[in-house]
């Protein structure tokens, strides 16, 4: 399935979980999608949990979310950096008011959180940050991949082959 012409934004920051970031990323790029890796400085470099350097492509303030097809959170304790910074907010913000396709894995869902993405959507993620998602209103249920509308969520990394295989099909 090719996903020419599309364009998808992974969120990074540092302490990000290492397979939910570059799973989705070069299964993406195999597919033929357009990735970038947007941060919140341009071109510099961001530690995973384990010390992998990912390096971002973009700057969040630079770019707009409502201009990808598709925006995805990564886990690991980046979603906790990323909500500290309002330029990764926004990004993100502008892409769920642009109803364009937004996934988050494991604790990538604290970002749903910040932007009211979740709220009256049935979504998953980490457990334990299940209680932050259901207080932002989401109707939480412990599976594989959920998908609600635009909305694409899954909850550890054990869960990739679904989730990638949710944003191909919701982008082909």
């Amino acid at each position: 399935m090719s996903l020419k012409g599309k364009r998808v934004a992974v969120m990074v920051d540092r302490q990000y979980q290492e397979l939910e970031v570059w799973y989705p990323y070069y299964r993406l790029v195999e597919a033929g999608a357009q990735v970038l890796r947007v941060g919140p400085k341009a071109h510099a470099s961001y530690p995973s949990k384990l010390g992998y350097p990912c390096d971002s492509d973009v700057a969040a303030a630079d770019v707009n979310g409502g201009d990808f097809d598709a925006v995805i959170v990564p886990g690991g304790w980046a979603p906790d950096f990323m909500r500290r910074d309002p330029s990764m907010v926004r990004f993100l913000q502008h892409a769920v008011d642009a109803d364009k396709i937004i996934a988050a894995i494991c604790h990538g869902g604290w970002m749903l959180c910040s932007t009211g993405a979740a709220r009256g959507k049935r979504a998953t993620c980490f457990m334990a940050i299940k209680d932050d998602l259901i207080n932002a209103g989401a109707d939480y249920v412990d599976e594989e991949v959920v998908v609600d509308g635009k909305l694409i969520t899954s909850r550890k990394p054990d869960d990739l082959p679904a989730f990638c295989q949710a944003i191909i099909q919701a982008l082909a």
